[in-house]
């Protein structure tokens, strides 16, 4: 099978499914005032609950996703998976409670395993020198839909909270129209999996990598630098709110921002910095950088340097691609599935923990009590994660990583 048509499916369908979710960040802040009638700190508490309840179904059904596309297909599970992320919309467009905002969380938790299933696709199709390299044009594919997604959603806003929902389900819809046409399988009978329950569970499959040498431990650094990271999607809305009064518009733009150099960096740099600094050694660059950004965020309180910052912050992200390199070449070819469900789940235990220690510290910071004001207080949380994080990675990567 040429790798082109299948490689260049798969991205388009990570461009438009990323438009899809960035399109409704910037109103969900304005969107729980709106059926909650509360204040912005309040939101934010409820805000997390919403993507916490999102990650829960996420943890639970990831590795169940990975094994059935490991076991029936990539092609089937992304499909099925489409179809519940239109519903999942059309819910949350139709929403009157935030009751009803939560059930479509939890939906949408459900069918979020595109990504996984989308990388993979990816993985089938790479040699092993081409892994983290073909991992970084999925994040470029996903940066891509998130420029135009949040800027399209701060544009949306300015018709009524609801829209960005309603363009999001048709967006989603298309995307299922294009995966059904044109998305070739890549699970061939000597890589189909019979599907077992006792490793389609986040437990039975975590406990089965990491039975792999070394394994155990690189997944607690996906974790850690997962957690750390969730800050941004998290806490961006309601930290430029409070500290520089943006609104939805310019929330969005920053978004967009940060959309525009993720493309850059994982196109355009990845590459180069695999090949001069290795895996590992990017790995590495990758946190130092982040904490340098999350440091300056703390303290920041000029609202045009943080515009500034927005895009420089996303060269961290080439942290992701190349640690998925390491993780995807320590597993068997018919286990990529595996992998990425449980990788999926390790995503969504971060998104389940970060959104209540986020928005906890956020409030205890910003609210009329505060002991003082200071609404870059996540982001001196991310800071303590990511440290721990290289540390534990310098002594579990494997010796054959660069």
């Amino acid at each position: 099978m040429s790798k082109r048509l299948p490689m260049t499916v798969i991205l388009f369908t990570v461009v438009v499914e990323s438009m899809g979710i960035g399109l409704i960040f910037p109103v969900v802040p304005d969107l729980l005032r709106e059926v909650m009638g509360s204040d912005l700190s309040e939101a934010a508490i409820w805000g997390g609950i919403l993507i916490s309840a999102f990650a829960a179904m996420q943890f639970l059904f990831g590795p169940v996703v990975g094994a059935l596309s490991d076991a029936f297909g990539r092609r089937p599970v992304l499909l099925i998976s489409l179809a519940v992320m239109v519903v999942n919309y059309t819910i949350m467009a139709l929403a009157g409670s935030v009751w009803m905002l939560l059930v479509g969380r939890m939906i949408g938790g459900i069918a979020a395993a595109t990504h996984a299933t989308a990388m993979a696709y990816i993985a089938d199709i790479s040699r092993d020198t081409e892994k983290s390299a073909n991992f970084g044009l999925f994040h470029a594919a996903f940066g891509a839909g998130f420029i135009v997604g949040p800027l399209l959603g701060g544009l949306l806003g300015d018709l009524g909270t609801r829209a960005p929902f309603w363009v999001a389900a048709a967006i989603a819809a298309c995307n299922l129209v294009f995966v059904a046409v044109f998305l070739r399988e890549t699970v061939t009978e000597t890589l189909r999996r019979p599907f077992r329950w006792s490793r389609a569970n986040p437990f039975g499959a975590l406990r089965n990598l990491g039975r792999l040498p070394g394994m155990g431990a690189l997944i607690g650094v996906y974790l850690l630098y997962h957690v750390a990271t969730e800050v941004y999607p998290v806490i961006w809305a309601y930290f430029t709110q409070a500290r520089f009064e943006w609104d939805v518009r310019l929330v969005g733009v920053s978004l967009a921002f940060y959309g525009l150099a993720h493309v850059a960096v994982q196109a355009g740099l990845i590459r180069p910095a695999l090949r001069h600094l290795g895996e590992s050694r990017t790995v590495i660059a990758g946190f130092a950088w982040d904490i340098g950004i999350y440091g300056l965020l703390v303290i920041i309180t000029n609202g045009a340097l943080a515009l500034l910052l927005t895009p420089l912050a996303a060269v961290g992200g080439v942290t992701v691609p190349a640690l998925q390199g390491v993780l995807s070449k320590s597993v068997p070819d018919n286990a990529q599935g595996e992998l990425q469900g449980v990788l999926s789940s390790v995503t969504a235990l971060a998104m389940i923990l970060s959104p209540l220690a986020y928005t906890g510290v956020f409030r205890a910071f910003t609210a009329d009590a505060a002991p003082v004001f200071l609404p870059g207080a996540p982001f001196a949380l991310s800071v303590l994660l990511v440290i721990p994080a290289i540390l534990l990675y310098l002594r579990a990567r494997p010796r054959t990583a660069t």
